[in-house]
């Protein structure tokens, strides 16, 4: 096996090849992996930013400096065409919260795009998993009750059940008539989960708000012993008209310029830490793969596009106003591919979402890959989920493209929690995701045929159905197919 650490890392130029002969792709990839292993800036780039910086709030003044660093960092790779692509939009940012369960003063966070200012009391009643199947279970249970939901699914619930998103949660709580949401954590030792309790990005109508997992199961089992509790939540919040910025930078295709292909990963992060692992190791890794096409002089034949998305996690702000002005602007149709890298750290494989042509085209560059290294195992999948960037691409039937990672699941246990910090970072995995995520968007880049092509509606609508997204998708108001 041939690994990070056993690889030379005298750096490979074209000038090794000899000048009468074209480079074959495996030799490309042989040069890029040699080159990133040699100068590989993603590790580095991102512990100077969460240092400096710290977290990346969308609309904060972190968030600012932050489109600004990533910005700098084109210039310096040697981008000539680098852009901001500013959108104005409603950003939330949390105040105070004070939360009394059963008489104790418990610690908690507010889930984003609660109310601006919340005072409420009410009996505590428990909805299990938060899903439609629990009302449907406890008829008219929630109405005016503050509703305590499992942010996971729970052990022992009907085998086959699908876990929704908390804000997918957060509506049916609403839609079921009550006046409180208390999510718990599924992680052991307290840890304390944000994220947006928002479908649609606006603030919602009542309180919602996170404690820590044994919290919650001890609640449950008070309800369950038949005990009456009281909940009461109050808590501040802020929700501002700001302006924030996409960070583009653009190499221009040498054969196909106006076929377009973005690869992009939001570098908004929330605010509790740095946000280093969700999505610094996505974000910077992209940053590092900009580099690397520039250090070995890599031309594709079709434009790519590396983008800083802003507002992921407030609601796909900046894909979303990405994806509609060239829906406005009929540009969609160049977009031939969205590569989107979000916590997709030390890749072994793809996922390709949408309808493919070609089925052995990324089995084929994995090949290639996995002979250079065979930490790159090669998997592959087709099917998608909702929640990243991607997916306003998606719904519009652009083919989607994501690695499929090979992290240590406990970094996950900090996910959007107080201990997403730079310590969870690898440094070998981050190096991994920029060197292999250079040979895919390569070859994807310079493809004779794509694998797949834009989806007409129809087929849009039936890759969601297969990919059981049309529930979540209509309790967000996006189901756009009725």
């Amino acid at each position: 096996m041939r690994t990070v650490q056993s690889l030379p890392v005298v750096l490979v130029t074209a000038l090794a090849f000899s000048s009468c002969k074209k480079e074959t792709r495996p030799e490309t990839f042989s040069r890029i992996n040699a080159e990133v292993l040699q100068n590989a800036k993603a590790y580095a780039t991102l512990e100077e930013a969460t240092t400096t910086i710290g977290h990346r709030l969308t609309g904060s003044e972190n968030g600012k400096k932050a489109e600004a660093y990533t910005y700098n960092k084109f210039k310096e790779y040697g981008f000539i065409d680098v852009q901001f692509q500013e959108f104005e939009t409603k950003a939330w940012s949390r105040g105070t919260i004070a939360v009394s369960l059963d008489g104790e003063n418990v610690k908690a966070v507010t889930l984003g795009h609660a109310p601006v200012e919340a005072d409420v009391t009410g009996e505590l009643v428990d909805m299990g998993n938060g899903l439609e199947a629990d009302y449907a279970a406890k008829p008219g249970a929630a109405k005016d009750k503050i509703v305590l939901i499992y942010i996971g699914v729970l052990e022992g619930s009907p085998e086959g059940t699908r876990n929704l998103h908390r804000s997918e949660k957060t509506a049916i709580a609403i839609k079921n008539g009550a006046k409180g949401v208390v999510i718990f954590n599924q992680v052991d030792g307290g840890v304390l989960l944000t994220g947006t309790a928002s479908v649609t990005g606006e603030l919602i109508p009542i309180p919602a708000i996170c404690i820590g997992k044994e919290k919650g199961f001890e609640l449950k089992e008070k309800l369950k012993a038949g005990k009456k509790i009281e909940a009461h939540i109050q808590m501040t919040n802020h929700s501002d008209l700001i302006k924030a910025r996409n960070v583009i930078a653009t190499l221009k295709g040498s054969a196909l310029p106006d076929e377009k292909i973005i690869i992009g990963g939001h570098l908004d992060s929330w605010d509790l830490a740095t946000g280093a692992i969700d999505n610094g190791i996505g974000s910077f890794a992209i940053l590092d793969i900009a580099r690397a096409f520039k250090a070995n002089k890599l031309q594709p034949k079709r434009t790519i596009q590396f983008v800083m998305f802003m507002g992921e996690e407030q609601g796909l702000l900046g894909s979303t106003h990405m994806v509609k002005e060239a829906v406005q602007n009929g540009t969609i149709e160049n977009i031939k591919y969205m590569f989107n890298i979000d916590m997709g750290g030390n890749p072994i494989g793809v996922n390709a979402g949408g309808k493919l042509n070609d089925t052995t085209f990324f089995k084929t560059i994995g090949e290639e890959i996995a002979a250079v290294d065979t930490v790159y195992k090669n998997r592959f999948s087709n099917r998608s989920g909702l929640h990243s960037d991607h997916q306003p691409f998606m719904l519009e039937g652009v083919p989607i493209l994501s690695v499929i990672g090979n992290l240590d699941r406990s970094i996950y246990r900090c996910y959007h929690a107080d201990c997403d910090d730079f310590s969870l970072v690898n440094k070998e995995h981050i190096t991994n995701t920029a060197r292999f995520g250079t040979m895919i968007l390569y070859a994807l880049a310079n493809a004779e045929t794509l694998p797949a092509v834009k989806m007409d509606s129809e087929t849009t609508k039936q890759f969601m159905i297969d990919n059981n997204l049309e529930e979540p998708l209509r309790i967000a108001g996006e189901w756009k197919w009725d």
